[in-house]
């Protein structure tokens, strides 16, 4: 399944609100899981609120569950397609010599 890291940073909305995070956490982990994909959630400090590793069964799944939880206004996202040491090592593989 394709594997996807997003960088979250809290709107203003999303900060004045942080007290449901968990509720917040808990309904997109429902949304997700019922479109067939995993979640996990990390707080952070630094740059970023938060990082959220998901797994999706297509690109556009993941999508469409990624709008939707963006449509709720309290956060904003970069979302980045990751695939795990075993993968990238056939990629790697592949790349013609010089």
């Amino acid at each position: 399944m394709p594997k996807y890291i997003t960088l979250v940073n809290f709107t203003d909305q999303g900060i004045r609100n942080v007290s449901d995070l968990p509720q917040r956490w808990d309904e997109a982990r429902t949304a997700i899981e019922a479109a067939g994909g995993t979640i996990e959630f990390y707080l952070t400090m630094g740059q970023y609120d938060q990082v959220v590793i998901t797994e999706f069964p297509s690109d556009e799944v993941g999508a469409a569950a990624a709008l939707a939880v963006g449509r709720g206004g309290n956060i904003r996202t970069e979302t980045l397609k990751a695939w795990d040491e075993s993968t990238a090592r056939k990629i790697v593989q592949g790349i013609p010599p010089q």
